[in-house]
């Protein structure tokens, strides 16, 4: 006898990624450690992703470019990637400028409206 499959979506399971918080301006002689904890994190979770929090990372140059291409070269050689927090909209042209990708969260898609939609209707116009 066979009981009848549970009501609602069937389990799944969600795999959270590690954080690394990148705290203010880093300097050059911190790269290496970032590096490992990035590694070390990888090792730990199941996800394959590391989410890099760069909201506090601070004014973007060149040196915060460098890092982040440090830390996904690492996490890709260790079998993972990265994934941006919070980037400055800076930031993430200058990352454009030098033709690095990331995948970024909370990202705010921008896109045209579907045509036929008016997002604010003046008195006295006319009906479409």
């Amino acid at each position: 006898m066979s009981s009848p499959p549970a009501p609602g979506l069937p389990h799944v399971d969600a795999v959270t990624p590690a954080v690394l918080v990148l705290p203010g301006p880093v300097s050059r002689g911190e790269t290496p450690r970032l590096c490992d904890e990035v590694r070390a994190l990888l090792e730990t979770t199941p996800a394959g992703v590391v989410v890099c929090d760069v909201g506090g990372l601070g004014p973007p140059g060149l040196a915060a470019v460098d890092l982040l291409a440090r830390l996904e070269l690492t996490a890709r050689r260790a079998g993972g990637r990265i994934r941006l927090r919070d980037p400055d909209p800076a930031l993430h042209a200058l990352l454009d400028l030098v033709g690095l990708r990331f995948e970024t969260e909370r990202q705010v898609e921008q896109r045209e409206p579907p045509l036929g939609v008016e997002e604010a209707v003046e008195p006295g116009d006319a009906a479409v």
